[in-house]
């Protein structure tokens, strides 16, 4: 079996120790945060505690990065409307000195910033395992779970686990990234022992790899089972690229151990590769971005199925979404350009119906009929785009209702919308975000 060396497991600790001013900086904060949500809570008998959650007071949170998620226990009884309506009151009355704004999980919750570090006000009903109403219910009992059975040296591993899928952009469980969340990664540990125990079970994963449950029962790439709930998969949250790229990068760690994987560490970029790209930008209503970004996946992968349909060969799509709702939908195709015609292969000339069917169907639209060698009639037929920028022009005013693309977007893309086939006249940041999304992943590269 592999061996790390020591000296580059010291460096990475380095990294991933936190000093003690800066310890005692977020202690204080969360110590203000559970007061002022304790004492809104208080005139609230819906709401029968509030604890601490996340990686803080289980001590796995990283230098300069650790959110303090204050969770709001209410009775179980509680109606769902009354739920929300109280999270939202409580934590917008609490944090009302620091700019706080909703967001969305599976259902609202506030945050705001205290002196740099994001506060989450979120609401879970107060149950017994196994009794989930709400995702969130959960979040206590991966806490005292993980203050149970974490030693001190564990809680170190999990903070190395944590820092390698950061640095390489594997970090984060948000649906933007669909990556590795921060209780994944002590999951991981808890199963494994350490973080040269993740990276060796990793590097050799093999179809349905199991890992706290009985193989088989769950069809994606891992299957990481929740100890507290044996009947979720927390690897279902984490797309199937990123956990290919994570069993990449463990096998090219493995190969050359390095403190540099510990670090952020830019891709391998060409610059002409966004001449093959085709971008549709517009705005997007106002929304929480969760549910944009879900809309945005479903819409990039609609408009790639019909690229497809269209004779174009797509490389890659996806999205990105910017301030002030700025949307942009990429394609990098092989070429933007194809040929004016293409050939339709029908059935062998024996068979009458079929043949006479297809002849029918398509002679009126073929410039060129004949027979090719295998015996199949065969037409050959102008299309009606083959420039992939008016193409997609054409889809998303003609066809935009058909087009598979998910309802909200169709309202935003109806409002307007501009496509442009490669880099020339978008705007800096997002030639650099496709540049950065379209780079060779430096995690999976061996060092040189």
């Amino acid at each position: 079996m592999t061996r790390i060396p020591d000296g580059v497991m010291e460096r990475a600790g380095i990294l991933a120790e936190t000093t003690r001013e800066v310890r005692d900086e977020k202690a204080r904060i969360a110590w203000l945060a559970t007061r002022l949500v304790g004492r809104r809570a208080a005139g609230h008998p819906e709401i029968r505690g509030v604890v601490l959650g996340g990686s803080y007071p289980k001590d796995t949170w990283l230098p300069d990065s650790a959110d303090i998620d204050v969770f709001l226990e209410f009775e179980k009884a509680t109606p769902r409307g009354d739920f929300d309506r109280i999270a939202r009151e409580v934590g917008f009355a609490a944090l009302a000195g620091f700019g706080p704004y909703e967001r969305y999980s599976e259902h609202p919750f506030v945050e705001a910033s205290v002196r740099g570090v994001r506060i989450n006000v979120v609401p879970c009903f107060g149950v017994e395992a196994g009794e989930w109403q709400s995702a969130a219910d959960r979040t206590p009992f991966h806490t005292r779970l993980m203050l149970e059975r974490l030693t001190a040296p564990m809680r170190r591993e999990v903070r190395l686990l944590k820092l390698f899928l950061r640095s390489n952009g594997l970090y984060g469980s948000e649906i933007a990234r669909q990556g590795f969340s921060g209780y994944v990664a002590e999951v991981l540990v808890l199963y494994l022992g350490s973080f040269a125990g993740v990276v060796k079970k990793f590097a050799g994963a093999a179809p349905g790899m199991t890992l706290g449950g009985d193989p088989g029962r769950f069809e994606t790439p891992a299957v990481i089972i929740d100890p507290v709930d044996p009947g979720r998969n927390l690897a279902a949250a984490i797309s199937v690229e990123n956990v290919g790229r994570f069993v990449l990068l463990c096998r090219a760690f493995l190969g050359g151990p390095s403190a540099e994987y510990f670090e952020p560490r830019p891709g391998r970029q060409d610059a002409k590769i966004l001449d093959g790209c085709v971008t549709v930008r517009f705005r997007c209503g106002k929304r929480s971005p969760d549910v944009v970004w879900g809309q945005l996946r479903g819409a990039a992968a609609a408009v790639s199925a019909q690229l497809k349909l269209g004779g174009f060969a797509v490389v890659r799509s996806g999205a990105l979404l910017r301030g002030e709702g700025r949307c942009t939908l990429f394609f990098l195709l092989e070429s933007v350009r194809i040929s004016e015609y293409r050939a339709r292969r029908g059935p062998p000339f024996h068979c009458e119906s079929d043949s006479e069917r297809f002849l029918s169907r398509n002679y009126s639209r073929s410039s060129l009929m004949w027979v090719d060698g295998d015996g199949r009639v065969c037409s050959l037929e102008r299309r009606r785009e083959s420039d992939a920028a008016s193409f997609l022009g054409r889809l998303l005013t003609e066809g935009l209702a058909a087009s598979g693309v998910p309802a909200g977007v169709r309202e935003d893309v109806a409002a307007g919308f501009e496509v442009r086939a490669g880099a020339g006249g978008l705007p800096e940041p997002i030639k650099g975000s496709l540049a950065e999304s379209l780079s060779t992943d430096a995690s999976m590269l061996r060092p040189s």
